[in-house]
């Protein structure tokens, strides 16, 4: 059989199976497929400055499933229009388009109307420097022992394809460490990690009350008292137990472009109007379903709650988050309807990741100045009923007895660890026992979880700081 029908015969299968549960999602996967490819491509070449080759090429080895079918796309990067338009037999067809102080977005037919927005001068930041101008070498052997671990290469597939890795230890880089091609400078894709940011303006949102989290969330859609809906808290949405209707995320696979998540991720103009038109699948509070729509719809309650647009977005996020913090280099992506795709798309420096932890190892405050409410941090961390991965809330935890807190402390992890995780080996971890911030990112395949290497980082890096 040849490639051309072999992939036709797992389009077919796909869609085949798409009609099983529903013909709008056979429509969707070529759209979805296409979509993802573009999304990555636009931001990885236009705000972080990678070569779209490697991105391409690492991304199908990370994901089996997306190199079955990315071989077939006709994928066009144009430099001069900073725009990724990618094509799968001529089936399915997407655009992203890259807009200063936007980032990339999907483009649905729109993208000439979005003007360029460009944040006003960042305030001094009140968190201390924390590393100088240049790359910090590890301080000891052992940590350059570490690094080097995490660097590695197995001597088969799966790579590890690790991008960056740094270490904070009582507020001060010890030891950070780039693959060629990245600098400390280079805005890394957060992915799902950027559901952590996510939860942090949501909870700055609560300590000024504009927010709150036990109450229904403030949604037009779910008004009617009579709604099932209605009873959907902030909560709810943090801990990924609202119980709508879109699938899940956990999985990066070929057959996850079947969920409706991913068409409110790659086809629709207004994700979080999408998102908050699904049904119930489950009570509010009884089951925990880890999925990108409970993120977008708290990003569309970020947004309404500064002003209602995506430059008010920004102006709240610098002025509150990323400007204390010294974070400059993040770049916050947006949809179509000017909310921001908080689910998935910050980007920033693995210095100004590690900040963000920073925060949290700080208990929510810098310089003196309360950023997050008092008792937020111990929130977040708190594990969420049924999750069986070891969910908090906006944030992953070794907390409580959840199959994948266990998982994690049987290799080496802390028990009271809490990190920002994304997929393809992103993380943003925080010690509190120890004092430490670990950021790692890359891209690896997510199973087993053991390719990514960072349970034997993070074993190493506490041994190697302990005492110090």
């Amino acid at each position: 059989m040849t490639r051309r029908r072999l992939l036709l015969a797992l389009v077919a299968t796909t869609a085949l199976t798409a009609l099983a549960v529903g013909g709008a999602r056979a429509r969707d996967v070529p759209k979805v497929a296409t979509g993802f490819i573009a999304s990555l491509l636009c931001s990885e070449t236009f705000v972080s400055g990678l070569d779209p080759d490697r991105t391409l090429s690492e991304t199908r080895a990370a994901m089996p499933g997306a190199g079955l079918l990315s071989w077939a796309m006709d994928v066009r990067v144009d430099r001069a229009a900073k725009d990724v338009t990618v094509t799968l037999l001529g089936i399915g067809q997407s655009r992203a388009v890259y807009r200063d102080g936007l980032g990339c977005h999907m483009d649905h037919g729109e993208a000439a109307d979005w003007p360029a927005i460009r944040p006003a001068a960042p305030t001094p930041a009140l968190l201390p420097d924390i590393a100088p101008p240049r790359v910090v070498a590890p301080v000891t052997p052992a940590l350059a022992a570490a690094l080097d671990r995490a660097f590695a290469e197995p001597d088969s597939p799966p790579f590890r394809h690790t991008h960056a890795v740094l270490v904070m230890k009582d507020g001060k880089v010890i030891a950070e460490r780039y693959a060629q091609g990245f600098t400390l400078d280079t805005p890394l894709l957060g992915f799902s990690a950027t559901k952590s940011m996510t939860a942090t303006l949501i909870g700055i949102l609560v300590r000024q009350g504009k927010l709150a989290l036990h109450t229904p969330a403030p949604i037009a859609a779910w008004r009617d008292d009579k709604d099932p809906r209605h009873a959907i808290t902030v909560d709810h949405l943090l801990r990924h137990t609202a119980g709508l209707a879109l699938g899940s995320s956990l999985q990066a696979s070929l057959f996850s472009v079947l969920e409706p998540v991913n068409r409110m991720k790659f086809v629709e103009t207004d994700r979080a109007a999408f998102a908050e038109t699904m049904p119930l699948e489950t009570t509010p509070g009884a089951v925990s379903n880890y999925h990108d729509g409970n993120t977008v719809i708290l990003s569309h309650l970020i947004r309404d709650a500064v002003g209602g647009s995506a430059a008010d977005v920004l102006r709240f996020a610098h002025r509150e988050l990323f400007d204390p913090l010294g974070m400059t280099s993040v770049t916050l992506e947006f949809d179509a309807a000017g909310t921001p795709e908080g689910s998935s798309q910050m980007l920033a420096s693995a210095r100004d990741w590690a900040r963000l932890g920073q925060l949290y190892l700080d208990d929510g405050v810098v310089a003196g100045r309360r950023i997050m409410p008092a008792g937020w941090v111990a929130y977040v961390s708190a594990p969420t009923p049924g999750a069986f991965v070891g969910l908090g809330a906006g944030f992953w935890t070794n907390s409580g007895d959840s199959f994948g807190a266990n998982y994690r402390t049987s290799h080496g992890w802390p028990r009271d660890a809490f990190f920002a995780k994304g997929t393809l080996g992103q993380y943003v971890i925080v010690v509190p026992s120890e004092r430490l911030v670990i950021t790692r990112f890359g891209r690896t395949v997510n199973w087993p979880p053991e390719a990514d290497g960072v349970a034997q980082l993070v074993s190493d890096v506490i041994a190697a700081t302990q005492g110090e």
